[in-house]
C-alpha cells in the first residue's frame, strides 16, 4: 500500500500544484515509484505543468464511469506516472465526486507513494479530497494571512484523522517581511519541510510546461524541491 499524502492550500496562488509536480518528478529521479493524482476537479493544472494537456482520457473520464483508470494513468518526465484531470467544463459537469475514493484505493494498491494535489480552500471538493489521505503538507505562503488559514485546513485535517506532517513555504523572499520559520513553526506547530524561493526559473518552466527540476536542475528552487523529495522519502520510511 502507498504512502498516501495529501498537499493542501487554503488558497489558491500559494503554489501547490508546483509543488506537487515537482516534488513528484524529484521523487521519481530517485527511483521512487511514485503516482500524482489531480484531485482538482474544477481548477485542474497538474497536468499542463507536466506537459500533459493532451492527455486523451482523464480523471474525469474515470469518475464519470465512462473509462478506466488504468488509460487515465499517463507517464510524465523522468518517468513519473500521473493521473491528471481535464479542463473542460463537460468533463466537469459529469465527473461524480464519490467515486474518487476508489481510485485512490486502486493507485495506492499499485504505487509506493501517492501525492495528491487537493482543490485550495475548504469547500465540499477539498474536505472530500482530504478524508482520501493518510498525511497532509500544508503549502502556504509565508505571510500571517496565508498562515492563519493553514492553520485552519490543519486543524480540519487532524479532526477528520489525516496526520499533519509538515509545511511547505513558497514564494519565499528572504527579506525581513516573510515570517521566519520558528514563527512558521510556532504559528501551526508543525515542521518547515523546505522553502521554495521566489525563482525566475520557477515561473519560466511553468510557462513550458516543464517542472523547474528537469529545466533548471540547478536553480535555487529545484535544489529545494530534490531537498524535499529526499525528506519525504526518509520520513516515510521511518513510519
Amino acid at each position: 500500500m502507498a504512502h498516501i499524502i495529501i498537499f493542501a492550500s487554503s488558497k489558491g496562488g500559494a503554489g501547490k500544484t508546483t509543488v506537487v509536480a515537482n516534488l513528484g518528478v524529484a521523487m521519481a529521479q530517485l527511483g521512487q515509484n511514485v503516482v500524482l493524482l489531480d484531485a482538482d476537479i474544477m481548477m485542474a493544472n497538474l497536468g499542463l505543468l507536466l506537459g500533459l494537456e493532451e492527455q486523451k482520457v482523464t480523471l474525469h473520464d474515470v469518475l464519470a464511469g465512462g473509462a478506466k483508470l488504468s488509460g487515465a494513468i499517463s507517464s510524465g518526465p523522468e518517468g513519473v506516472k500521473v493521473v491528471p484531470s481535464g479542463i473542460s467544463l463537460e468533463g466537469i459537469q459529469r465527473a461524480k465526486l464519490d467515486r474518487l475514493k476508489k481510485v485512490v484505493s486502486e493507485l495506492a494498491k499499485k504505487f509506493k507513494f501517492l501525492l495528491i494535489d487537493a482543490p485550495s480552500g475548504l469547500d465540499r471538493d477539498a474536505i472530500t479530497a482530504l478524508t482520501m489521505a493518510e498525511k497532509i503538507v500544508l503549502v502556504a505562503t509565508p505571510d500571517i494571512v496565508a498562515l492563519s488559514n493553514a492553520f485552519k485546513t490543519k486543524l480540519i485535517a487532524e479532526r477528520l484523522n489525516v496526520k499533519p506532517i509538515g509545511t511547505v513555504i513558497t514564494r519565499a523572499t528572504g527579506r525581513n517581511v516573510d515570517i521566519s520559520h520558528e514563527g512558521i513553526k510556532s504559528t501551526l506547530e508543525l515542521p518547515v519541510l523546505a522553502t521554495i524561493p521566489e525563482d525566475p526559473e520557477l515561473r519560466r518552466s511553468a510557462a513550458l510546461g516543464e517542472p523547474v527540476v528537469t529545466h533548471s536542475p540547478k536553480s535555487p528552487s529545484a535544489k529545494e524541491f530534490k531537498k524535499l523529495a529526499a525528506t519525504l522519502v526518509k520520513i516515510s520510511a521511518a513510519r
